[in-house]
């Protein structure tokens, strides 16, 4: 079980900075119709007519709250209940991104998804984003993300994804949140503020951060391991 685990969390892992750097690269060259294809794949927003920056924005966002929802999560759960545990959490991560509050039909359902994805996301959800606090690259970055995460999180829809992606936003000094489109419809979402809009090379520094909060996670329960 644990073999398993570890490949399929380093599966997810390697899938993860593949979209990522994809996304980024065609960003950089100019290549719109394929960046916005890419950024589709791995966010439930639509990116038809989305502008680099848009795509930058919602690369940012997806790869932090991913972060948390693919890796951190799913390694949280994994040293607290073994191999059900992290299957249980990914479960309740994917229904709640399939059904979660979506249609009128599977409200009941998308609810409990919804709810119990919350729940077993809190605790992981606040380490993630310590973990953005501490890994920003200066001591303002720093200060930027805990302010981000006290002040503007508990604005966002979601109390998991508004600490993860407010950290992050500070933690590498990018504006965050705002409006995206969803089915069709523009949502104006809470802003998370610490600086500048994103870019495409943004999406490598994002990625650098969850990177950054795995291998450091990864270190610790290693080392618990070694002392216990």
């Amino acid at each position: 079980m644990r073999f398993i685990f570890f490949a399929l969390f380093l599966y997810s892992l390697a899938q993860l900075a593949r979209s990522c750097f994809a996304n980024r690269e065609c960003a950089r060259v100019g290549d719109l119709t394929q960046a916005r294809m890419l950024t589709g794949r791995i966010v439930s927003r639509d990116t038809a007519q989305a502008e680099p920056s848009d795509l930058a924005k919602a690369g940012a966002e997806s790869l932090l709250e991913n972060g948390n929802d693919a890796v951190f999560g799913t390694l949280f759960w994994f040293v607290v209940a073994g191999g059900p545990g992290a299957l249980l959490f990914r479960l309740a991560n994917t229904l709640d991104a399939m059904w979660g509050y979506r249609t009128a039909r599977f409200l009941q359902f998308g609810r409990s998804a919804a709810r119990i994805d919350d729940a077993l996301n809190w605790i992981p959800a606040r380490l993630t984003a310590l973990s953005y606090a501490l890994l920003g690259a200066t001591l303002a970055d720093k200060r930027c993300a805990w302010r981000c995460w006290r002040v503007q999180a508990p604005a966002w829809p979601s109390p998991n994804a508004g600490p993860v992606m407010a950290s992050g936003a500070g933690a590498l000094g990018l504006l965050l949140g705002g409006a995206a489109v969803y089915d069709g419809v523009i949502e104006q979402r809470p802003i998370l503020d610490c600086g500048r809009m994103a870019g495409a090379k943004d999406i490598g520094r994002a990625w650098r951060l969850v990177a950054g909060t795995t291998v450091m996670w990864v270190g610790l329960i290693v080392l618990a391991g070694l002392l216990v």
